[in-house]
């Protein structure tokens, strides 16, 4: 292990670097034991970093933290050569020369979906993927996504709810393992390293920078079968995502939504670029097939989901026929309704702690 941490650890030594080094000369005990022209015709110069002795004495306290590291339960660092490495990130363009993990492993060779989107969700999309998490979950899809604010955690969350023995849930991250990004999701960090898996390409002590986040999402995709995305802009990372996902030859899902919504305008790209349209978790899963569990009926799944609307003829089925399925500003609402602003933000209230609608910035509300 020691030899591919310094492998990967030495500055200088990119990916593409590590990968011709590995192709040409063997595991990296057979590289450090080569002779400094045979890893010249390799990498030219960059073997005077590779082999530098001032070099080494740096990389060697990173080693000695990395080793050390590993010994602690429920941690590993698996390289190209493990059994466990996913067979399909390896069989990727780019997969990384070696996966920090904390957690359950063995969640690497599960057919998974990633499930990735907005940071700024509505709480319409909040609710559809983690909805989609946990019926895809029970299905038997391990469930991946980034860890990050909006989607991911609903993501993630929805899969933690369908149990621990059914698909369970994956977080690919952008930092070092050690150092888990929002900290205001430390608490679901811990909830996944306990029933799931965390996973990093990143050194231990890296913190969160800009330029991570988009490399780590050829690990979200490379590591699933398909990737769906719920809500994003026009301008979000989750398009990276899906670009890479059909670079790589995954599936790419997309759940329309309002003409209206910027975070709908991504997932429409999606879809007219060709990406499958997603209206249920049954699409995904008829798509896939070939799952270790199967599926509750959709009836049951649609009954489970869908709370009871009121009446159309009492006030509150009035103010949810009349709100539809856009966001809609209080003025709207009451000149559809036909309602007093008073009478109308007092329904409001009782339907916003019944869960059947959302208030949005800008005094606006949506249905759930």
């Amino acid at each position: 292990m020691a030899a591919w941490l310094r492998l990967t650890l030495t500055p200088g030594i990119g990916r593409a670097s590590q990968r011709k080094l590995l192709r040409v000369l063997g595991l990296p005990e057979q590289i450090f034991s080569a002779s400094r022209s045979a890893v010249r015709e390799v990498i030219g110069d960059k073997v005077d970093v590779l082999l530098d002795c001032k070099t080494q004495a740096a990389v060697d306290v990173r080693i000695a933290a990395a080793l050390s590291w590993v010994k602690q339960p429920g941690h590993r660092i698996l390289t190209l050569a493990d059994a466990e490495y996913s067979p399909l990130l390896l069989h990727t363009a780019d997969p990384p020369t070696l996966l920090y993990t904390r957690g359950n492993v063995g969640l690497l060779s599960r057919p998974a979906l990633a499930i990735v989107g907005s940071r700024n969700a509505t709480p319409q999309g909040l609710k559809s993927a983690q909805d989609f998490a946990a019926t895809l979950a029970r299905a038997g899809l391990c469930i991946i996504s980034g860890l990050a604010l909006g989607i991911d955690a609903a993501a993630h969350r929805g899969a933690l709810a369908a149990g621990a023995n059914h698909g369970g849930t994956l977080a690919v991250v952008g930092t070092g393992a050690d150092r888990l990004y929002p900290a205001r999701h430390q608490e679901l960090a811990r909830q996944i390293i306990e029933q799931g898996l965390i996973v990093s390409e990143f050194p231990l002590g890296t913190p969160a920078a800009a330029e991570n986040f988009p490399r780590r999402n050829r690990i979200i995709s490379g590591l699933a079968r398909g990737v769906l995305v719920v809500e994003a802009a026009l301008e979000s990372g989750s398009l990276i995502t899906a670009r890479l996902a059909g670079e790589q030859g995954r599936e790419v899902f997309a759940i329309p939504g309002s003409i209206h919504s910027p975070l709908s305008k991504g997932c429409h790209r999606l879809i007219r670029q060709g990406a499958k349209l997603v209206e249920a978790a049954e699409d995904i899963l008829e798509e896939l097939g070939d799952l270790p569990f199967s599926p509750a009926p959709a009836s049951a799944i649609a009954a489970a989901a869908t709370p009871t609307a009121p009446a159309p003829e009492t006030e509150e089925g009035r103010v949810l026929a009349s709100l539809g399925h856009d966001p809609c500003s209080l003025d709207e609402l009451a000149e559809r309704s036909g309602l007093s602003a008073d009478a109308l933000l007092a329904l409001l209230m009782g339907l916003e702690l019944e869960g059947k609608i959302a208030p949005l910035p800008g005094n606006r509300y949506q249905r759930l």
